[in-house]
């Protein structure tokens, strides 16, 4: 990869896509199906994981353990109104989420959704390339960026664009067979 250019922008579309990805529901227990569920906490909205220690106990459920005993109830009530569709226990000092098995139906909408993802990702990076292309046009018009060097970094930015871009696949790819393994 070149690095005529900064990447950071590109790293973040990565990271963004993951972080979507993460919340997106496997069958499989994990922490980051829940830690950002928005809880209200005294009267502000706080994520999950700054309120409580969340642990997987067995491939099947997640153990959510508050700090303050007095947020069971706000904590449980967020979990019902987060579009996860879970239904968590509580069990006094503690809350148990179970995955439920994910239905044949609703695997095949987890994919339509990560393909949206997906496509919000290469979506950005496109639009990322297109920012840097315009700077780069307005140095070569500015006198600059010789002509030859422009031409160099454009085609050093499409590499970037298409390394980015299987990263994109690869990521995706992999949430899809996690998603469509029985």
């Amino acid at each position: 990869m070149n690095h005529d250019f900064p990447t950071e922008q590109f790293d973040s579309a990565l990271d963004n896509l993951k972080d979507e990805l993460a919340q997106i529901r496997t069958g499989r227990a994990t922490p980051a199906l829940v830690e950002n569920i928005s809880v209200d906490y005294y009267g502000a909205k706080t994520p999950l994981q700054q309120l409580a220690s969340i642990t997987v106990p067995d491939p099947k459920s997640v153990l959510i353990q508050p700090w303050d005993v007095n947020s069971v109830k706000d904590i449980e009530k967020a979990i019902q109104l987060s579009s996860l569709g879970l239904h968590p226990v509580n069990e006094g000092k503690v809350i148990r989420v179970v995955i439920p098995q994910l239905t044949q139906e609703r695997r095949e909408e987890l994919v339509r959704l990560i393909g949206k993802k997906s496509e919000d990702s290469r979506v950005r990076l496109r639009n990322i390339r297109e920012d840097i292309l315009k700077d780069l046009q307005q140095k070569k018009k500015d006198g600059l960026l010789p002509e030859d060097d422009f031409f160099r970094l454009q085609k050093d930015l499409q590499k970037t664009i298409d390394t980015y871009g299987d990263m994109v696949k690869d990521i995706v790819k992999k949430k899809e067979v996690e998603i469509l393994t029985v």
